[in-house]
């Protein structure tokens, strides 16, 4: 069954954010949501989640899923605004304790932040599938650029978050706490296991040399052919490329707000005594 699938491109960021609905139904998804922030000002607004939710409304789609492949460290999540606008269940993989875990201590959240994924509606494991609409999605674990990781395959289309970018760009960073180049190089071969035919959306682009146009969509086969660091490379290899670049690679610039905001479902920090939200900067951690 053929998922019917919009793209909404971040610009700051180069995230894509996908609207996925099942032609035979009202029922859509968000996956990746952005909610953009202004560093320097300590501004949000939701300028970007409300294109998507203007396509909701336009459309009359009934939104059913605010979706996450992982807790990205790019860009804050615009899922409560989401949900608050338009109601859904916002999910996650359930490795997600994991990531709470590692940040909460690199934050020093204390116990007042739970490590138990409840700020997510639904925590997804390996296996588990569901339904938007008519559509059947079908959840894979697939940890190596986060631990917490997860593809959502619904009708023909994969979403695979960092997993993967378009195959002149290669595969996502591993060096992450909790990243596994081992890892990764096993859940690309799980998502290449799937049909040929499978549409793969990717979670970012950058335009690789050569190519003029940003880009997110491609296929299983695609990728098998000329992903340039997959195709007909050894577990060996991959981890060694994988190594040496991601050891070239400076910090995402929205790194600290965005895993602070993202570990909570997208929701800000508790008010302090004042009723202002703070971010912490975390000296010489990561």
């Amino acid at each position: 069954m053929q998922a019917s699938v919009s793209g909404f491109f971040d610009d700051a960021t180069n995230t894509i954010t996908y609207l996925v609905r099942d032609p035979d139904s009202r029922a859509c998804a968000v996956i990746d949501s952005v909610l953009d922030f202004d560093q320097a000002s300590g501004r949000t607004d939701t300028r970007s989640a409300e294109r998507v939710m203007a396509a909701i409304k336009d459309q009359g789609l009934d939104l059913q899923w605010i979706l996450e492949t992982h807790v990205h460290a790019d860009h804050l999540s615009a899922a409560p605004f989401l949900k608050a606008q338009l109601g859904g269940l916002i999910g996650i993989g359930d490795r997600i304790t994991m990531v709470q875990d590692t940040f909460g201590a690199i934050f020093n959240e204390g116990t007042g932040f739970r490590r138990d994924g409840s700020q997510f509606d639904r925590l997804f494991a390996e296996g588990d599938s569901f339904t938007l609409g008519g559509l059947p999605v079908q959840v894979l674990h697939t940890p190596g650029h986060t631990p917490a990781c997860l593809t959502y395959v619904i009708g023909d289309a994969a979403f695979v978050g960092d997993a993967l970018f378009m195959p002149d760009f290669g595969t996502a960073r591993c060096d992450f706490p909790g990243g596994s180049a081992a890892m990764l190089f096993a859940s690309v071969q799980k998502i290449l296991g799937l049909p040929d035919t499978t549409r793969i959306f990717v979670g970012h682009d950058y335009k690789a040399p050569g190519r003029d146009a940003f880009a997110w969509e491609t296929t299983v086969a695609a990728q098998k052919a000329r992903n340039i660091h997959i195709a007909g490379r050894s577990l060996d290899d991959f981890v060694a490329l994988r190594q040496a670049r991601d050891a070239t690679l400076a910090m995402p610039r929205l790194i600290l707000p965005s895993l602070q905001v993202n570990m909570r479902a997208g929701r800000m920090p508790e008010p302090e005594a004042n009723g202002t939200s703070y971010l912490k900067t975390p000296l010489n951690q990561l």
